[in-house]
């Protein structure tokens, strides 16, 4: 048997609590705070509850995103911008237009789709007075959860505010709120209990007088939802909602206990009221008489399913009987209620439309995969694939080149993710469906990125290969528990329950439920290594869902583990942190375990992330989170000594900024990462204090930070996926740099994998994720940048030669350096200048383009005045090809010249048209001194010389693009094309290559030796005549 021993709390020597502040480098904060995180993607939608719309311009709509703020779209959905950010973000549970003034704007913080992820908000309400672009906050900051907002039709500054409080426990700022004052003040003027919220609030169309409001009393815990109970009910106001009356009892609405209750009220006939039910009894009941009596219209489940995720009803404003009940489909009624149908929507799992009150054709819908804009009343809608507001929750890398980045999107599918592309942005095609479902970890096998494992609810694993597509089911107790509570289950997998690969052994592939298994068959078959490493409390593992409608997923599944991994500092050293509250430890694979639980730490943590100290054995650090306890505070605790003893570590984390997960540098001893719900920190004194890590980085949820390449991988729960690129100015800060007139940090390796140029001349396309700068970037700081101050990077060869010089004095664009005081960054793209241009002319094949640098050691040397520095870097192969050194080397050099070969081609060609010019002049000035008429013969004579070579090295005919297919092309139009086949890939110029590029010098080398003969010989005697003649000479320029 496995040994389960429990350390016993040594007094006052297991939790150090004391947390001493320890300053961070004093030149850290104004360097690193022009570091700037990039999106990466995918832009594919992620789930919304709030829309709105125009009341005046067609094509202007807004939606709340949960976990990415507000976003508006001016051209019916084609585009969608973020107009929250710099001033709010996160979790949005309603959008409201003022009617009277489309300028004014409401929007409530905390998502209404009260699911296992859900994201509260902190911020109650905020209000724009000019269309989003400035935004005040206007209160209700407790009410955690405001799911809907009516403005007045006639006056911007009512409002009245539909808030459900705290999901995660009782709290007073709940009901049914008022302002007159557009948010200065408000008025509570329904309340229920503290427990109970409103889960509907609608005003009678164009009758601000009379109003419904639906309450649900509403509950989460860890381990369970509860929808329904005391509160739950169905009210009305005829006094502009000074006043409500309970009219749950009214005849024909169903007895027993309610839950959640939807309302809406027919704008073409406001007696006719509508009413979604959860009662065991529910379903959709219709009103003829204004709320007075009811019959059940439908009990159809399709509209009555998972009620606490949906129940909102809505209707068209000229047809009564036209009835929108969104659920899993978007359903629609023609006929009163009694019959639905679903329309096709681009995503399921539907929560919020809005209907323009003058068109019932057109209307926007939010669900699963963000919000869509139709003109049809549904028969056709806008795209989700261009909304970067995917909920992603855990992260992991692949081997490949360029590494993807893998995770599963709530609501969607698992994904694989190039960090960067090898075109103009990452778009669409970068990424692809793998392995598992919308909740799971997602792993790749780290000597095949093509193998992906990955997982799902219910304990479901999958084994995804991409070259075959085979997808086989793997799961390590193929029980499917869908519908059923944990109580019953042989194990328990919660709904996201970890997956890893063993750090020391690559076939060696980890799975947690409530123990830990692992395999090394590739899921054939699986080891329990370890008891049960919970509490195994069974008063928290029957079903979920509340006393009408049960809901059982795995979601509260609970004492599970939620998290866990082997040491990569040390083999079989394992760690688990459960749902529950508990740490084991064992140190020799999984034979025997210890619980190491932080003594004095809050009952029922739930232990999100561990991670292990890159430079100490026995150190790990944990973090935790209480906050479906209502407990918001941060939990990061640390071990130095495998769990003996542990420290609280999180002064300078905002007290209700809980923490999910933190990661520590692997170069920099004591250089931390932390993701909270409210956005990122950071620490240089290993936790012992934190500072706001931002940036530019949205606020919303961090679920989880991934290191890979040094570059730091943030994924969010509502803003997709981001990418802070080299993490070296952080590791390399000092507080001497500050000091310095100019210093130039360390570059990361590169590699050989220059951007399209098309990517450099037109940037990121719109919805597309924004690669990293191409090339080698650097990182360099200025103490002063005057506009007199020149400043340079000259990159340079491994033999010291120059390659390129970019300077703030460049006259072309290309070539402009910016700079401005403190950190800078410059950018080469591994290309040599390309090969001289001659204006207007044509040339089929173009000139021959820049030559991508082979791999080696280059030197980027900078100057500042009189300050300089050169800093040494690698450029390094791509991993995708086997070329050798030698054979990179050698496709440079035939390159190198054969480029070198037509620019001298091209500057015969303009010596040729210069002198030619000369003595056209000539010429013509002459043309009446017969004595000049000798000269006039000799130069008549060059001239056809001239003309016979350019002819011969250049088609001169051609004057539109496609003149080459009825003319010719010429020598140097053959050269730039054997130039392109040598340069269309990783490999040494072939032997017909060479052979072809031999003959073609060989036939411009004759041309150029009649140029050359024609200005020795012929040239002179001509200025000879000339002198003679008293005329001015001609001649070109070296």
């Amino acid at each position: 048997m496995r040994k389960l021993l429990l350390l016993l709390a040594m007094s006052g020597s297991l939790l150090a609590g004391a947390q001493k502040k320890a300053p961070v480098p004093a030149a850290s904060e104004p360097l690193y705070t022009s570091l700037k995180y990039r999106l990466v993607g995918p832009f594919r939608g992620g789930r919304s509850a709030a829309v709105a719309g125009s009341y005046t311009d067609k094509n202007t709509f807004y939606f709340g995103a949960t976990g990415g703020g507000v976003w508006k779209t001016t051209d019916a959905g084609t585009t969608w911008k973020n107009i929250s950010d710099k001033y709010f973000g996160s979790s949005i549970g309603a959008v409201a237009v003022a009617p009277s003034d489309e300028a004014v704007l409401y929007v409530g913080e905390g998502e209404n789709t009260m699911r296992g992820n859900v994201s509260e908000g902190l911020g109650g309400v905020w209000r724009s007075a000019d269309g989003g672009r400035t935004w005040k906050n206007v209160g209700l900051k407790d009410g955690r959860h405001i799911i809907r907002l009516v403005v007045h039709p006639r006056d911007p500054n009512t409002v009245w505010a539909g808030v459900m409080g705290h999901l995660f426990g009782p709290n007073e700022e709940r009901g049914v709120y008022k302002t007159t004052d557009g948010g200065k003040t408000w008025k509570r003027t329904l309340y229920v209990n503290n427990q109970t919220g409103v889960s509907d609030l609608v005003m009678e169309p164009g009758n601000p007088d009379v109003w419904y409001a639906g309450t649900w009393r509403l509950i989460r815990t860890p381990y369970s939802l509860e929808s329904g109970g005391e509160g739950s009910g169905l009210w009305k106001s005829t006094d502009g909602g000074e006043s409500w009356k309970n009219i749950t009892a009214s005849k024909g609405l169903p007895k027993g206990v309610w839950g959640i209750v939807g309302v809406a009220v027919a704008p073409s006939n406001p007696d006719k009221v509508y009413a979604l039910v959860e009662n065991a009894a529910g379903g959709l009941f219709a009103s003829a008489d204004g709320g007075e009596t009811w019959n059940l219209a439908s009990a159809d489940n399709n509209i009555r399913q998972r009620a606490w995720y949906y129940t909102k009803v809505y209707v068209d404003p000229k047809n009564e009987n036209l009835v929108y009940a969104p659920n899993v489909g978007f359903m629609r009624s023609r006929d009163g209620g009694k019959t639905f149908q679903n329309i096709n929507t681009p995503h399921s799992d539907h929560h919020d439309l809005w209907i323009d009150p003058k068109d019932g054709s057109r209307m926007i819908v939010a669900d699963d995969g963000g919000a869509q804009v139709s003109f049809n009343g549904g028969d056709s809608w806008s795209t989700m694939m261009n909304q970067p507001t995917s909920q992603l929750y855990r992260l992991s890398t692949d081997n490949a080149f360029p590494y993807r980045i893998l995770a599963a999107q709530q609501d969607n599918s698992t994904l694989r993710i190039r960090h960067r592309s090898l075109g103009r942005a990452i778009t669409e095609s970068d990424w692809e469906e793998t392995a598992g479902a919308e909740s799971g970890y997602v792993v790749a096998d780290p000597t095949n990125p093509d193998i992906v494992y990955g997982g799902n609810y219910g304990g479901y694993l999958s084994r995804l290969d991409h070259k075959t597509g085979e997808n086989r089911a793997v799961s390590v107790w193929p029980d499917n528990p869908m519908g059923a509570g944990a109580d019953v289950l042989k194990y328990r997998f919660q709904w996201n329950f970890p997956i890893f690969f063993s750090p020391h052994n690559p076939k060696k592939l980890y799975a947690a439920g409530n123990h830990l298994f692992a395999s090394e068959n590739e899921g054939q078959s699986w080891t329990e290594l370890s008891p049960d490493l919970t509490t195994n409390d069974k008063s928290k593992q029957g079903p979920s869902g509340g006393p009408i409608t049960k809901d059982n997923t795995s979601v509260e599944y609970y004492s599970t583990v939620f998290t866990a991994l082997e040491s990569a500092q040390e083999k079989d050293l394992l760690w688990t942190g459960s749902d529950d509250g508990l740490i084991h430890v064992s140190r020799d694979g999984g034979k025997s375990w210890n619980n190491v639980t932080p003594a004095g730490v809050p009952k029922w943590m739930m232990w999100n992330s561990l991670e292990t100290d890159p430079f100490k054995k026995g150190a790990l650090y944990a973090v935790g989170t209480r906050y479906k306890l209502d407990d918001y505070t941060p939990y990061i605790y640390k071990t130095e000594d495998y769990g003996k003893t542990w420290k609280l570590l999180t002064n300078g984390i905002d007290k209700m900024h809980f923490t999910r997960v933190m990661r520590a540098d692997p170069k920099r001893a004591g250089l931390l990462y932390a993701g909270t719900e409210f956005g990122m920190y950071i620490s240089y004194n290993d936790g012992a204090s934190w500072q706001p890590f931002q940036l530019n980085l949205p606020v919303t949820p961090i679920t989880d930070l991934h290191i890979k390449e040094n570059d730091l991988i943030v994924a969010t729960q509502g803003r997709a996926i981001w990418i802070l690129d080299d993490l070296g100015v952080l590791q390399q800060i000092d507080p001497v740099v500050s000091a310095k007139n100019l210093h130039v940090f360390a570059p990361k390796e590169t590699y050989r994998v220059a951007a399209p140029l098309f990517a450099q001349n037109f940037g990121t396309p719109v919805a597309a994720g924004t690669n990293p700068p191409a090339g080698a970037a650097f990182r360099f700081y200025l103490k002063e940048a005057p506009d007199s101050l020149k400043v340079s990077m000259s990159i340079l060869d491994k033999e010291g030669k120059l390659v390129k010089t970019y300077s703030t004095d460049a006259k072309e664009a290309a070539n402009k350096l910016d700079v401005r005081k403190g950190m800078n960054t410059a950018a080469w793209n591994l290309r040599y200048p390309e090969a001289d241009r001659i204006e207007g002319m044509i040339l089929w094949n173009g000139v021959p383009g820049a030559i991508v640098a082979p791999p080696g050691n280059y030197t980027a040397r900078f100057r500042a005045g009189k300050d300089s520095a050169d800093v040494p870097f690698v450029v390094k192969a791509d991993p995708n090809y086997k070329t050798t050194q030698a054979e990179y080397d050698d496709q440079f050099r035939f390159l190198w010249a054969a480029r070198e070969k037509f620019n001298a081609t091209q500057k015969a060609i303009k010596d040729i048209r210069t002198l030619r010019s000369q003595m056209a002049e000539f010429t013509g000035r002459a043309a009446k001194d017969s004595a000049a008429k000798p000269v006039k013969v000799l130069a008549d004579s060059l001239s056809k010389q001239l003309t016979a070579i350019e002819e011969t090295l250049y088609q001169t005919k051609a004057k539109s693009g496609q003149d080459v297919l009825n003319y010719p092309i010429r020598l140097n139009d053959k050269l730039a094309g054997v130039f392109d086949v040598a340069n269309s890939g990783n490999f040494a110029p072939s032997k017909q290559v060479r052979d072809v590029y031999t003959d073609l010098a060989r036939q411009i080398d004759a041309e150029l030796a009649k140029l050359e003969a024609i200005r020795k010989n012929g040239l002179p005697e001509l200025n000879k005549r000339i002198r003679e003649a008293q005329v001015p000479l001609i001649g070109t320029t070296d």
